[in-house]
């Protein structure tokens, strides 16, 4: 097997209605994830051992070949680098990105390769996340965002990231707590039902303006940045995932490049498009 390469492209969520936790510790959730082209890079190439280049930090790549190797009964000989350009730990899933553009390209180069149903079942058990970057198109996420499906959005805006560059991210989990320590999680059947129908008006990118708002955004301390984003002219603007990342959608991408650099020095910002 020759040097084989990935692009890992970083997700917003759309939309993110959360509903109460459930026995399992984890949330009913309601999501639309959407591609932009702030990606990663991944290669892969036969190696003695499993080894991860590039990127010091990274945990999930290591735990996804490591468990490709275990279901398919070989020892992981591959060596990856990982190059990066999605901020790390802002709720933009780039860890789940890189992950799938991994298994992919090794499960690819099996000899029997795994059938999409396994190696979606694979990637499941990695985080909830992983699943949806191995197949490309937008789609809405339920469950505790395992089950997907695929949706036909429009895909003529332009994406305005921002990051504050003070605002450190808890964890996950720690603003899932915070969102049930607000008095998050009722009406979650009712909220969903509105998301559903909100994606079943949209047929114009400004449409999306009217889906519901990220449930996690107060909890993530990243509302205030989202709000300026608004004020910039942004016609939807919400905190991706659980933060601290938050996105706003502009129609020309003049209008976002002057809504990113009016943001100043304190916040990292970038201008993307959305990616099928």
């Amino acid at each position: 097997m020759k040097q084989v390469r990935a692009i890992a492209a970083a997700k917003i969520n759309l939309a993110l209605v959360v509903g109460p936790p459930r026995a399992d510790g984890l949330h009913e959730v309601a999501t639309i994830l959407q591609r932009i082209d702030i990606c990663d890079r991944i290669e892969l190439t036969p190696g003695d051992g499993l080894t991860i280049e590039g990127f010091p930090g990274d945990t999930i790549v290591r735990a996804a070949l490591v468990r490709l190797a275990e279901v398919v009964g070989i020892e992981p000989a591959w060596r990856i680098r990982i190059t990066k350009e999605i901020p790390v730990a802002a709720g933009l899933g780039g860890g789940s990105a890189d992950a799938a553009a991994a298994l992919r390209l090794a499960n690819a180069a099996l000899p029997k390769p795994l059938a999409r149903q396994e190696l979606h079942a694979l990637a499941a058990e990695l985080g909830a996340d992983v699943p949806f970057f191995l197949e490309p198109g937008p789609k809405l996420a339920e469950g505790s965002g395992e089950r997907l499906t695929p949706l036909e959005l429009p895909q003529d805006f332009w994406v305005v990231v921002a990051l504050a560059r003070e605002i450190e991210k808890g964890s996950t989990g720690m603003v899932y707590g915070r969102f049930d320590e607000l008095g998050g999680g009722p009406d979650f059947a009712r909220r969903k039902d509105e998301l559903r129908q909100a994606l079943g008006e949209a047929r114009r990118s400004a449409d999306l303006a009217t889906l519901p708002p990220n449930d996690l955004a107060e909890a993530s301390g990243a509302a205030a940045l989202a709000a300026r984003l608004r004020v910039a002219g942004a016609f939807r603007a919400d905190v991706s995932g659980a933060g601290p990342a938050v996105y706003g959608l502009f129609e020309n991408r003049s209008d976002a490049r002057s809504a990113a650099d009016g943001l100043g020095r304190r916040v990292r910002a970038w201008v993307a498009a959305s990616v099928w």
